[in-house]
């Protein structure tokens, strides 16, 4: 068995977070689950909401972000293992991207949280 370094393993871990959100949520891929799924209207406290729910086991997986990830997880982590150099140039691009989306999730969110606290400044 190949031995992974801790950066390596690290990489994976980011790469197969972004390629599971690119499959499930990104809209960049919407057209491979959209022959999957099917929108309902259903009545919530707040009125009807649109929601898209899986027509097959199939569109399960494409909707579901653990299904989706363990698939991701075994496809960049088993080949990294049979193929390490084409696979790598892979992980190396999904795991820039997954660390970036991170980051730009927390830069978000605080930035968001600093307007809010400067209208509420503002307020008093």
């Amino acid at each position: 068995m190949r031995e992974i370094s801790w950066i390596t393993y690290v990489m994976l871990i980011l790469a197969s977070y972004r390629l599971t959100h690119l499959i499930v949520f990104d809209k960049i891929t919407e057209f491979i689950r959209k022959p999957f799924v099917k929108k309902v209207t259903v009545q919530t406290e707040n009125g009807p909401k649109s929601k898209e729910v899986p027509t097959s086991m199939f569109g399960y997986l494409l909707k579901c972000y653990w299904c989706a990830g363990i698939w991701s997880a075994i496809l960049l982590g088993g080949g990294y293992l049979l193929f390490p150099r084409v696979v790598f140039v892979f992980i190396l691009i999904f795991s820039i991207a997954g660390g970036q989306s991170i980051l730009e999730t927390f830069v978000g969110v605080n930035i968001k949280k600093v307007d809010y606290y400067s209208e509420l400044a503002k307020k008093e």
